[in-house]
Parts: structure tokens; C-alpha cells; sequence
């Protein structure tokens, strides 16, 4: 990649890092006044605390994704406007959530127009799967991306969980892109894993153990829609395997918890605290520990997800899986047993 091209991407990161802490610094007071998330049986933690924060990071991401996109001189685009206007009505839906619980199937509807717009957008030819029928894989495109959206808000339980996850994904296709691999990332995701990373980075001291400020559901609905949106790119670029092991983590936590619960017969529609990061604290690990371990597993996610970019043959991407699948059960089963065992 072009040194002026770097140079725009710094500036894209340093100027969203900047305005996220900023803009929180200034939402500060009125958060405290009107946002506060106060303990229940399913929190972790035990203070009142002000959330909203994912305002100033979903608004810091897309003005610095924009700024990105029209240093780097190119036209108008419709599928970073879609993803705009997705995200700024998911967050909007998040804010009247975090404040009056909407209903079930109210949020899902939101959330499905949400995700078609994003998807109505993607060129019919960018395929993940080109030997499914194009409405059939379109239609998976659909609920991965609705469950997408809604596993970030799961896993939005403890501080820093988003930041230990969204960083190491955008991170490593930040790198993808520094490498030259072009092909897996476009310039317009580049820029918005670029910016995504930056805001998440100046949210995260305020995140920091025990939390002065939390996401809320108005930043982690958008959040998850600018993850799965970045890791389509990944998988559409024919390095699937890559899109499957950065987010591993959370797909693992997620589905194995909704199958733990579906067969217990317990609501699953409704909010719990029955994650393996929420067993972990109840087992006796701390919130630093818990998300230490996480954001090194994801790191060596993105590490194996690279080398199945660098070498993409199928043994090599069977062998990263593999290696990923062992480090996430691992993680899974030490969550579970806990500390106290």
C-alpha cells in the first residue's frame, strides 16, 4: 500500500480516536443524567453506571470512515451508505431500548430492515458461496446477519468484552489491507475497520475495569452490523475460512449457549446471564482475567485467519480451523469449569 494511502488511514484512525473520547467527554453529563444501566439479577455490575457510549463510538466510526473514503478520492458509495443509514437506525434503535425495552419482535423487524438494506446494496456478483442458489445464500446473508448483530449485543456483558473483540477483527483487517492484499479488502471496508478500530480505541478508557461508561445497546446493535458487514467482505473475497476464525470466539460462546438453553427449554428470547463469560465471573474469574484471555485467543484467531489469507489452500485453512476450533473449546471449557473447581 501507498505511503499517502497509509497516511490517510492514520489520520482515519488517530481523528475517529479522538472524536469518540471527545464526544463522550461532552455526552458525559447528560449520560449520567438520563442513561444510567442500574444492577439487576442478570448485570455484573453492582453501581449504577452511565451507558450510551456507543453513541459517540458508532458517530466517530462513520464521520472518520467518510473522511477516509473522500481523502482517498473516491465517488460516491452506495453500499458505504446503506451501511450508514443501517447503522444509524440500529443505533437509534439501541438508544430507545437502552431507555424503554421495545418489543421482541418489534426489534427484530428493525433489525431485519437493517440488515436488507446493507444487503439490497452488495453487488449481485460478490458471492460467498456461488454454487448455492443466489436467493437461498441472500436469505442466509440475512439471519447471519440479524444473529450477528444481536451475539454482539449478547456478549456485551462485561467491560471491555466489545472492545476485546472488535479490535483484534478490525485489527487484522487492517492489516490484510497494509499487507496489499487488496483483494480482501477493499478500500471503503479498510477505512471503516480503520475508523472502527480507532473509536473503539478511544472509548475503551472509559470501559476500562470497573466501567465509568458502558456501550449500550445504542453501540453494540450498530457494532455487530459493521463486524458482520466487514467479514462478508473477507468470506466474498473467497477466504471464508478467514471470516469464520476472526469472530470465532463469539460464535462459539453464542451458539453453544442458545443450544444449552433451547434444550433446557428455557426462553431463549429472553435476556440471561448464562454466557460462558458470565459463568467465568460467577466461577471465581475476574473481569481482567476473563477478558484478557479472550482478546489473546482472538489475536491468535486473526494470526491463523492471516495465514489462511497468505496460504490459501485447503489444508492450510482445515489446519487454521482446526487449531482455532481447539483454543476457543479450551477457553470454553476453563470459562465453565471455573476458578473455584
Amino acid at each position: 500500500m501507498a505511503s499517502a494511502e497509509n497516511g490517510i488511514l492514520a489520520v482515519v484512525a488517530i481523528l475517529a480516536g479522538l472524536f469518540s473520547g471527545g464526544l463522550i467527554i461532552a455526552l458525559m453529563p447528560w449520560l449520567k443524567a438520563y442513561a444510567l444501566a442500574r444492577p439487576n439479577a442478570r448485570s455484573s455490575h453492582r453501581e449504577p453506571t452511565p451507558q450510551g457510549g456507543g453513541i459517540a463510538v458508532i458517530v466517530a466510526t462513520l464521520l472518520a470512515a467518510w473522511l477516509g473514503v473522500s481523502l482517498a478520492g473516491m465517488a460516491a458509495l452506495g453500499d458505504v451508505l446503506a451501511l450508514t443509514v443501517a447503522a444509524l437506525a440500529l443505533a437509534a434503535t439501541g438508544a430507545v431500548d437502552d431507555i424503554r425495552p421495545l418489543p421482541v419482535r418489534l426489534r427484530l423487524a428493525l433489525q431485519c430492515a437493517a440488515v436488507g438494506l446493507v444487503l439490497a446494496f452488495i453487488p449481485a456478483e460478490s458471492r460467498i458461496i456461488p454454487e448455492l442458489p443466489w436467493w437461498l445464500e441472500r436469505a442466509g446473508l440475512l439471519l447471519g446477519g440479524i444473529w450477528f448483530v444481536n451475539l454482539t449485543n449478547f456478549m456485551d456483558g462485561i467491560d471491555w468484552m466489545t472492545i476485546a473483540e472488535a479490535v483484534p477483527i478490525a485489527g487484522a483487517i487492517i492489516l490484510l489491507g497494509l499487507l496489499g492484499f487488496l483483494g480482501v479488502v477493499p478500500t471503503s471496508p479498510l477505512m471503516v475497520a480503520v475508523a472502527l478500530f480507532g473509536a473503539m480505541i478511544g472509548f475503551a478508557p472509559f470501559n476500562k475495569p470497573v466501567a465509568r461508561l458502558f456501550l449500550g445497546d445504542v453501540g453494540s446493535l450498530p457494532i455487530g452490523l459493521l463486524l458482520a458487514w466487514l467479514l462478508f467482505h473477507v468470506a466474498a473475497s473467497g477466504h471464508l475460512a478467514a471470516a469464520i476464525l476472526l469472530p470465532l470466539y463469539y460464535l462459539a460462546d453464542t451458539a453453544l449457549t442458545l443450544l444449552r438453553r433451547a434444550l433446557a427449554r428455557e426462553p431463549v428470547w429472553q435476556a440471561h446471564r448464562s454466557h460462558f463469560y458470565q459463568r467465568a465471573t460467577d466461577g471465581g474469574f475476574s473481569v481482567n482475567a476473563i477478558v484478557l484471555r479472550v482478546f489473546l485467543v482472538n489475536l491468535a484467531l486473526g494470526a491463523l485467519a492471516i495465514i489462511t489469507v497468505v496460504r490459501p489452500h485447503g489444508s492450510v485453512s482445515a489446519a487454521a480451523l482446526g487449531v482455532g476450533a481447539a483454543m476457543v473449546g479450551m477457553l470454553l471449557e476453563s470459562f465453565a469449569r471455573g476458578r473455584k473447581a
